[in-house]
């Protein structure tokens, strides 16, 4: 298998087992389907071997350790497994490591796949594959996203409460403590939106029904004109008629591969930050509503192919707690390609009670690089959203590498 990439499970019991050239300590999380566990029981490792429809064996230093998984044992409300992976040794990274996934049917043993995840450096811990649910069935899916905070990152990021743990035995390191938090940056200042530059604009496509150009010389520019087609660094206020817009809108991002026959799987994510510019949440496809269910993810799409939005987040602006001042949506190459391989990558912010297209941002230069930031919403004093494309790119195949760059861009 490959990143991104997913297979039908047959088999109701599936055993995934992780080798690699030292011990490695593997873990298995039940996620509902906010993306997290429900509680530190569905946290199933070396100290807690069982969960329901989840167990872990310890294969003792002489061979691997494994998590099994019952999917018709599994809670209703369970829509995910996470197998995670770290080295034994404290403080150890991947660096040199290259550890394996092989996913067998439980009570025969055959190899339904094998994963090893690629370029790995820093990461003290890894989600390794994950076994979900999707229309009913179960499949399971070669991650291989990587955690430089070790054990307490993976922790973290699942809602487990690590500090709750027992006690290691003395053979055992125990689980590492939580990270303290991040320093806060001093509050900052978020300017005025810049005035429109001189010059026209190009309008939209043909096909787009009458959008509002960015003009020049007419001060900010808000949504009463109709649908507004922005470049990159320009500003939209998402005012309509003198009032702010504080319904749902879905963020639409799309794309397609530039050659075809390749599929690449493109990530749509989006980041929430406090008022000084201190991360709140992320919002992507290992975990699909944040924010007590203001912002929602649509899912993921691992190819690009087909017409329309591949992946779309929906953000109730009415609904967002006062600390979220601001989102950056991003889109991140998880399969490794650079988006010099993307064709047609773009963004529209639509209106989800009328489903009118309000604001749209064709990405029409890359890089070659496998992140991007598409664009970002700051909420102002007066409690109007502006809008603003962005198209700045970056190196990071995941969206927890996306988190600073969105901040500085803040």
């Amino acid at each position: 298998m490959t990143p991104g990439s997913n297979l039908p499970l047959e088999a109701v019991r599936v055993t995934v087992e992780v080798a690699a050239p030292v011990r490695l300590d593997v873990s298995g999380l039940l996620l509902a389907a906010d993306g997290k566990v429900r509680s530190d029981a569905d946290f199933v490792f070396y100290n807690q071997p069982s969960g329901p429809g989840v167990s872990h064996r310890s294969g003792g230093g002489a061979g691997p350790d494994s998590v099994t998984v019952d999917t018709a044992a599994l809670p209703p409300d369970i829509e995910r497994v996470v197998v995670t992976a770290s080295p034994d040794a404290a403080g150890q990274t991947f660096q040199g490591i290259e550890p394996t996934a092989t996913v067998r049917q439980a009570d025969t043993g055959a190899v339904i796949a094998t994963f090893t995840p690629p370029q790995l450096g820093t990461e003290t811990a890894l989600v390794v594959v994950e076994v979900y649910r999707r229309g009913g069935a179960w499949k399971v899916r070669a991650v291989g996203q990587g955690y430089a905070d070790g054990l307490a990152g993976i922790a973290t990021d699942f809602g487990v409460s690590v500090e709750e743990e027992p006690a290691a035995p003395a053979d055992r390191p125990a689980a590492p403590a939580p990270l303290p938090p991040a320093p806060v940056s001093p509050p900052v200042t978020v300017p005025p939106p810049a005035p429109a530059p001189a010059g026209p604009v190009p309008a939209a496509p043909p096909a787009a029904p009458s959008p509002a150009p960015a003009a020049a010389g007419t001060g900010k520019i808000n949504l009463d004109k109709g649908r507004v087609s922005l470049q990159k660094n320009q500003t939209v206020s998402l005012v309509k008629h003198g009032k702010p817009l504080l319904s749902q809108v879905r963020m639409g991002l799309g794309w397609e591969p530039a050659f075809r026959g390749r599929d690449i799987d493109l990530d749509a994510s989006v980041i929430a930050y406090g008022p000084q510019r201190n991360h709140i949440d992320s919002c992507y496809f290992g975990r699909l509503s944040i924010l007590g269910g203001a912002v929602k993810h649509s899912g993921d799409n691992l190819t690009g192919e087909g017409a329309g939005d591949d992946e779309v987040i929906t953000v109730d602006l009415g609904r967002l707690p006062a600390e979220a001042t601001g989102l950056v949506f991003t889109v991140n190459s998880f399969s490794g390609q650079k988006f010099t391989e993307v064709a047609k990558a773009y963004c529209r912010l639509i209106d989800a009670a009328t489903g009118e297209e309000l604001v749209r941002f064709d990405l029409t230069g890359a890089e070659p690089q496998t992140g991007v930031m598409m664009a970002k919403l700051i909420r102002q004093f007066s409690g109007e959203w502006e809008m603003t494309a962005m198209g700045d790119f970056v190196k990071s195949r995941t969206v927890r590498g996306m988190v600073k760059p969105g901040a500085d861009a803040l």
